[in-house]
């Protein structure tokens, strides 16, 4: 099984979301390397992707997906850690990999999405962020 880590990165009440080549819209993620840990993969993959490189790390959300796709013909089974994090950094890079980028406020990110799965994710990250702000 292939492992990915990524970001539901916020700046401010703003949401980062990528466009692939094929379309789809998601989040900043990438495949670990060899002896990396989880958050190190995904702060070198948004770098890579976006240039940003400044981020804080929110503790106490973390989530994983799963899905299968198709590469080659052949099915591949893949996991993502999602974490959630914080960027004062607004200017995006982009990479090779995306065709375009938006800083969306949460309600339309869900929108955006393309993928069920990261619908659910993004809205989980919203409801813990509020009841952070509620304590």
């Amino acid at each position: 099984m292939e492992t990915s880590c990524g970001f539901v990165l916020m700046n401010h009440d703003s949401v980062l979301l990528l466009q692939y080549p094929q379309g789809h819209w998601s989040f900043p993620k990438g495949h670990v390397e060899d002896g990396e840990d989880h958050h190190t993969t995904a702060r070198r993959e948004l770098k890579e992707e976006t240039g940003i490189s400044k981020v804080m790390i929110i503790s106490g959300w973390q989530r994983r997906s799963e899905y299968t796709y198709s590469r080659r013909g052949s099915p591949k089974k893949k996991q993502v850690h999602w974490y959630l994090a914080t960027t004062e950094e607004f200017l995006v890079t982009l990479s090779h990999e995306h065709t375009n980028f938006l800083w969306l406020d949460p309600s339309r990110a869900v929108e955006q999405l393309t993928f069920d799965q990261e619908k659910e994710i993004l809205n989980d990250a919203m409801e813990f962020i509020d009841q952070a702000r509620s304590v």
